[in-house]
């Protein structure tokens, strides 16, 4: 599939991709932002600089750079929250440009053993408390 960067919420940089994230730095190759979402309290996503639609698009070393970006974004969310495990979510059947949802998981918290809910709409931050995490990942990063 060859989508168009004009239809693009990432290559776009728009009110919609702001209304479901916030942007926290920029990596090797990738953008990393908080979801604003926080049912799963720590929720990342790490998207890849240019518009591409598969990870298989990509050359040895673009994909092994992107892969260390989100290798690293993961080691910082386990330094910052401390989930038992951080979950992966590579989807693009609707919006084709590479990235990756980085979901931790606690023991005793939402779907724990089970697949995550891609926009539950139920747990959101206060600007402060988005701020104060941006801050904790961009320094364990």
């Amino acid at each position: 599939m060859n989508s168009d960067p004009k239809d693009c919420l990432y290559c776009q940089n728009n009110e919609t991709l702001h209304s479901l994230m916030i942007e926290v730095a920029t990596l090797r190759v990738s953008r990393l932002f908080i979801f604003k979402e926080q049912t799963y309290h720590g929720r990342c996503l790490v998207a890849y600089k240019d518009h591409v639609d598969d990870l298989n698009l990509l050359s040895d070393e673009e994909r092994n750079a992107f892969m260390a970006d989100v290798a690293q974004v993961t080691r910082a969310m386990q330094k910052v929250f401390n989930p038992a495990k951080i979950n992966y979510g590579a989807y693009s059947d609707t919006l084709s440009h590479l990235h990756f949802h980085l979901i931790p998981k606690y023991v005793d918290g939402p779907d724990f053993g089970g697949v995550f809910q891609m926009n539950p709409k139920k747990t959101y931050l206060s600007d402060k408390e988005y701020a104060e995490m941006a801050e904790a990942i961009k320094k364990a990063l």
